[in-house]
C-alpha cells in the first residue's frame, strides 16, 4: 500500500520559494524542491498578488506528486482589486469601492475553473452579482445596471478582447 503525504499551505501567487515551511516539507518527502517550487509558481502565476492554497499529494515510495490549487474566493479577489479590506454591511445603500469592468472580467477569468458559466458573458454576470452583494460599484454604477448594459451589448468590444483567453482556460 502506498504511503502518502499531503503538504497543504498558502503561498502568494507566483512567489513560492524553497524557504521554510515549503522547502523543508518537500525535502523531507524526498522531492526535488526547485522543480516543485517552479511548477507551483507556474500554476499560481495568474494569481499574482493574491494568496492561494496549494495541496501537494506525494507518494513517498515512488516520489510521484500531484499539485492542486484552491483559488481565492471571489469576494477576496474583488475586494483586493477595489483596494477595500471588507464588504459593506449595507450593500444596497453603502458602496465601499468601485471596480472597472476589466477588473470584473479578470476575476471571471481567474475563477473560470469554479464557475458553471458556459460563456464569458455569463461568468461576468456572476461576478457582477457578487460585487453587488458586497457593496462594490462597477464603472461607477450599480452592478445590476452594468448587467443590463452588458445584456444590451454595450460592452461587446471589451468582451471580444478577452474571449480567446476565456476559451483557452
Amino acid at each position: 500500500m502506498a504511503r502518502l503525504k499531503v503538504v497543504k499551505m498558502q503561498v502568494e501567487g507566483g512567489k513560492a520559494s524553497n524557504a521554510p515551511p515549503l522547502g523543508p516539507a518537500l525535502a523531507d518527502a524526498g522531492l526535488n524542491v526547485a522543480e516543485v517550487v517552479d511548477k507551483i509558481n507556474k500554476m499560481t502565476e495568474p494569481y499574482k498578488g493574491h494568496t492561494v492554497t496549494i495541496k501537494i499529494a506525494i507518494d513517498l515510495d515512488t516520489k510521484e506528486y500531484n499539485i492542486s490549487l484552491e483559488l481565492p474566493t471571489t469576494t477576496s479577489l474583488l475586494l483586493s482589486l477595489a483596494g477595500v479590506s471588507e464588504p459593506s454591511g449595507d450593500p444596497a445603500h453603502k458602496k465601499v469601492g468601485n471596480l472597472g469592468l476589466e477588473d470584473v472580467i479578470r476575476v471571471a477569468l481567474l475563477k473560470k475553473p469554479e464557475l458553471n458559466a458556459k460563456s464569458l458573458k455569463a461568468a461576468i454576470k456572476t461576478i457582477l452579482g457578487a460585487a453587488r452583494s458586497i457593496g462594490l460599484s462597477v464603472e461607477g454604477k450599480d452592478p445590476k445596471e452594468v448587467m443590463g448594459e452588458l445584456n444590451k451589448g454595450l460592452y461587446d468590444d471589451v468582451l471580444r478582447k478577452y474571449e480567446e483567453e476565456w476559451l483557452k482556460r
